[in-house]
Order: C-alpha cells, then structure tokens, then sequence
C-alpha cells in the first residue's frame, strides 16, 4: 500500500476514534480496557451483525415458503386475478426507463406511434403498473415474518431486562456510566435487534413498498446508527429502551395486517384500535418520558455535554419525528372509525387500480352487439309480483336501471 495513503488512513481511523466523540469528557479509551472478569462494548462486534442478517434472510425466505405461504392458502387468503397487459416494445420501453405512470400528452404521442386509441394505450398501463404490485399472498407471508421475529424480540426484551435496574428506575441508565459492564444477555439482544434491520435494508428492494417507503428508509437508518452508535459508545442501557418500546406496538400491528388480509372486518377493526392506543401511549408519552428526557436531562446529573450526547439525542429526536408523522396518520384512521363508522384503508398501503373505465367499455360494447344485461331491481313499479312483465313495456338504460315507458 501507499505509505501516503496508509498514513491518511491511520489518521483517518485516529480521528474517528477520538475518545472525545465517544466518551464523556475525562474518560479515555483507556479507561474502558477489558479484563478477564469485566468486558466493555467493543466497535468490531457490530461486523457480526451482518453475516447474522444475511442468516435472518435465509431463515425468513424458508419461513415464508414452508409455513407463511402454505397458511395463507388455509386461511383463505386469495390472490385476485389480475388481467395482464399484452405485449407492447414500445409502451414497455417507455414505462421501463422514463415513466409509470404518463400524462395525458404523453399518452396521446404513446398512443399516435403505437397506432392505438388513447384509452387502450391508458388501459395498458393500468394493467402494467397493477402487475408489479405486490400480491395478497405476498404481503400475508411478510406479515407473518415481521409478526414472529417482533413477537419474539418483545419476548426476548423482555425476558433480558426484567431483573435490571434500569428498567424501573431510570437513572439508573447512568449510574457509573460509560464504564458499565457488558453483560452477555445484553449483547445477543442487541446483536439479534441489530441484525434484523440490517436484514430488512437487503430485503428493501423486494418487500412490498409502501406510500411511506421514503419515511421507512430514513427509520431503518436512523435505527442502525442509533444502535450501533448507542453500543459504540456503551448507551447499552438506554438502547435497550428504545427497542423493547418499539417492539410493543409493532407486535399489534403485524397481526392487524394478517387479519385484514383474511378479510375478518371485525377482528382487524379490534387490533387495530388495540395497536393505535399501545402505538400512541409508547410512542408518543412512555419514548419521550423513559428515553428523550432521561437521555437529555438525567445523564447531565453524570457527566457534561459532549459530541457523543448531541449525537445519540439528535438520532433519537429522528425517530420521534418519524413517530409523530405515523401517529398523524393513525389518529385520522381512528378518527374515520369512530365518527364515521368505516376502517379507512391503510394510507400507507399503495392500492390497486381498478378497472371501471374498461368494465364500462365492456359493457358498451355488448350493447352494440344486441346483448343487453338486467341489474337486480326491487321496486314493485319496475317488476311484477310474478315476474311476467312484458320486456317492451320497459326501457333499457346503460346504468342496467329500467323505467317504463
């Protein structure tokens, strides 16, 4: 290697591990050396995270494909069967490399040099852009992932952090701090937390997307720099919080989706207003209280301000913004529900399209032909008791209603 580039290096890898980024002031890296009976948080363990995500994914495609997609089939879960949209070089290249969805001049010049009518050429990408959506089976298999491995963390979380201090009486987070032990239970857990979202960022381009998947970006990385910031610098304490917190809503949420997917109306209805008030409480009232004011104001009673303070609050003030946007997003749900009486589908969701425009063209089409269809009509005035009315005695109109003439 280049002795100029070697030296860049090492002052590079000097300056990032300035004992003033990471610890307190008057605490050195030195003063965070192992011995044989007490262990510190070192940086190199996080490599470990990411052979354990890559582990997480097999394990999660397994999971998927022998129990997740045989359950959906037994619940009834059902794919709808979408028309496909025929082949078309042009309007494929088009809707490939510059746009899916296209404005109206846009669809006129498409629709001059495929030689078609503007509303097949519609048509088309109506169908192509239904094609890419995820399926129901699909989405069902994800929440059925994200179901156990939530479940099983917030159990995890749980079972780690019972029996420790901190978990009741909050200053204990800082008590002796930065130079706070690392117990084993401790690490697996971070280490299992970790190891998931990096699994959940390899996965990004494959899993369903959502209205938010720019939000969700942004809270995956904010997550990873959070923890691996958090065990960097030994807020083991504190880091154990924030994701024993998140993982109680997100244990509602999973199984809100697997129902809705079932199609049990009344069942999802209930979780999901279970969900809204858990999500709320932590996220909004136990976060702030148990990790944002703990971690601005009690660790000031430990030691002064430094990079590594404004750093971890910085990331933390991020998720709860984020949590405020999603929680904006669930009061208006609830808030269709209550006053409303109707479950607004999830705004995040990005919903198929439907097809009214052709079913109508269909529709006229078979009129043209001499076909004409009847829709169900009650009133008495319309259809006879005994249903023998003579058919010229009434009207056809193209909404399917009749009226006499």
């Amino acid at each position: 290697m280049n002795p100029d580039i070697s030296r860049m290096a090492h002052s590079l890898y000097e300056w990032l591990w300035h004992h003033e980024f990471w610890l307190p002031p008057g605490i050195t890296w030195e003063d965070m050396q192992e011995s044989e009976d007490v262990h510190y948080p070192q940086p190199r363990d996080l490599l470990l995270s990411i052979p354990f995500a890559l582990i997480l994914v097999v394990i999660r495609c397994a999971f998927e494909r022998a129990i997740a997609l045989p359950l959906s089939s037994k619940l009834g879960v059902r794919d709808k069967q979408r028309p496909k949209a025929q082949p078309n070089p042009v309007l494929e290249t088009f809707y490939s490399t510059r746009c899916k969805n296209p404005g109206e001049g846009e669809l006129i010049t498409l629709a001059k040099q495929c030689d078609l009518p503007v509303r097949k050429v519609e048509r088309w990408f109506r169908r192509r852009r239904n094609t890419d959506r995820p399926s129901l089976s699909k989405k069902f298999c994800e929440a059925c992932w994200r179901f156990t491995f939530y479940i099983s963390s917030f159990v995890t979380g749980l079972a780690v952090l019972y029996d420790k201090p901190w978990l009741w009486d909050h200053r204990e987070c800082w008590t002796g701090y930065p130079q706070q032990p690392l117990q084993p239970s401790l690490f697996w857990y971070y280490l299992l937390e970790l190891s998931f979202y990096w699994s959940l960022v390899f996965t990004l381009p494959f899993d369903v997307k959502r209205k938010d998947f720019k939000e969700q970006i942004v809270h995956h990385a904010a997550t990873i720099f959070l923890i691996s910031f958090s065990y960097c610098a030994n807020y083991i304490r504190i880091g154990t919080l924030v994701m024993v917190i998140h993982d109680a809503s997100d244990c509602f949420l999973e199984p809100t989706k697997i129902f809705n997917y079932m199609k049990w109306k009344k069942t999802c209805d209930s979780l999901f207003m279970i969900f809204s008030a858990v999500f709320l409480i932590s996220r909004l009232v136990v976060f702030p209280y148990t990790v944002l004011y703990n971690t601005y104001y009690y660790s000031m009673e430990i030691f002064q301000p430094f990079f590594g303070y404004y750093f971890v609050n910085a990331l933390l003030i991020t998720l709860q913004l984020l949590h405020v946007f999603w929680s904006c997003l669930i009061i208006h749900m609830v808030y269709m529900f209550i006053f409303r009486g109707t479950m607004e589908k999830d705004m995040r969701s990005d919903t198929e399209e439907s097809d009214k425009d052709e079913e109508k063209e269909k529709i006229r089409e078979k009129e043209k032909n001499g076909i004409t269809y009847f829709s169900n009509v009650t009133s008495n005035s319309c259809i006879q008791r005994n249903g023998s009315e003579p058919l010229n005695n009434r009207t056809h109109l193209t909404n399917g209603h009749v009226k006499e003439r």
